[in-house]
């Protein structure tokens, strides 16, 4: 009898122990440094935006956020770590579209799966996409570059930060949408893409705001839309591509938080909150803004991950219908 009722007050110590661990993870979370991967060398926008949201955590919680690059094949590195840690809330990346969304299906074999390898945090940022085309070629609108196009089949080249980058994938959803037939140049980077650009070597790329906007303000280069769903305030008379000539299109070159699957829900919650938090701060949006990157947050976890599911299935088909290979 007494056997059995240790059984049964062991059970119940256990259920109370599982049923309060979430509420006292999360009054206990962080009590100590919390690790953020970037999948980046540092300097790019989704370094600057690690850094900037690590710093703000640091100052909330008084625990250090260390941001980790680990950089390498395609954010490949930087997302293996991350799946294969221990989802208690301390190791955390930095995920953006590349290695979430187009990585599954640019690659035939991955040592992570992003669909089920991770939990969704909270969606952070966009880094702004122009499409931008060298002044002397003949086209000062979108459907003009669309009617250009389609009179010289095959003779316009768009630049790219590489195979598979956002900025390539943009030219080609705009070749599908358009119903176009632009050559995609690919090369190690948004700089030297733009080099080439400036030299007449490509006719347009899908720029990052950051690596176009001193030839901008130079008049270097002549801006059409942006790629985004919608305008923003940081170019508030450049319209969408959609809006422009091309309706369904959208690329956003997001960043978000993402964590190993398993991190309990109140941890992830307790990110989730905080993290839109400092993404509404005036000094935040200020340095982000210089780099022509744009809160973006999600309204929950569970948003993000939505969210997430759907890019991985619209890359996959764009991938797929161009035959995107990895560099």
């Amino acid at each position: 009898m007494m056997h059995r009722l240790g059984l049964i007050g062991a059970a119940a110590c256990a259920f109370l122990v599982h049923a309060v661990s979430p509420a006292l993870a999360q009054d206990t979370y962080p009590n100590r440094p919390i690790r953020l991967v970037i999948l980046v060398t540092p300097g790019g926008g989704s370094d600057v935006t690690a850094r900037t949201i690590g710093q703000k955590l640091t100052e909330s919680w008084g625990q250090q956020v260390i941001v980790d690059n680990r950089p390498g094949a395609g954010g490949i590195v930087g997302m293996e770590i991350t799946a294969k840690a221990n989802p208690d809330g301390y190791t955390l990346v930095l995920g953006t579209i590349g290695p979430v969304a187009v990585n599954p299906s640019l690659y035939d074999k991955l040592p992570y799966d992003s669909s089920k390898n991770f939990d969704a945090v909270a969606r952070a940022v966009s880094a702004l996409n122009v499409l931008v085309v060298r002044p002397s070629l003949p086209v000062n609108s979108v459907k003009e570059l669309i009617a250009y196009a389609k009179a010289n089949p095959g003779k316009l080249n768009f630049g790219s930060s590489g195979a598979g980058a956002a900025d390539h994938l943009a030219g080609e959803l705009f070749n599908s949408l358009a119903g176009v037939r632009m050559q995609h140049v690919p090369y190690k980077g948004g700089a030297p893409a733009m080099i080439d650009l400036l030299g007449g070597n490509v006719e347009l790329i899908f720029a990052t705001v950051s690596t176009a906007v001193a030839h901008l303000k130079s008049g270097r280069i002549r801006p059409l839309a942006i790629t985004a769903a919608r305008r923003t305030d940081l170019f508030p008379d450049l319209p969408t591509v959609a809006e422009a000539g091309v309706p369904g299109f959208a690329v956003e070159n997001w960043y978000g938080v993402i964590a190993p699957t398993g991190v309990p829900k109140p941890i992830v919650a307790k990110l989730h909150r905080e993290i839109n938090r400092i993404l509404t701060l005036p000094d935040v949006k200020e340095r982000l803004n210089s780099m022509g990157i744009v809160p973006f947050p999600a309204a929950s976890p569970e948003e993000f991950g939505s969210y997430m599911k759907a890019e991985i299935k619209k890359y996959g088909a764009i991938v797929k219908a161009a035959g995107v290979k990895p560099n």
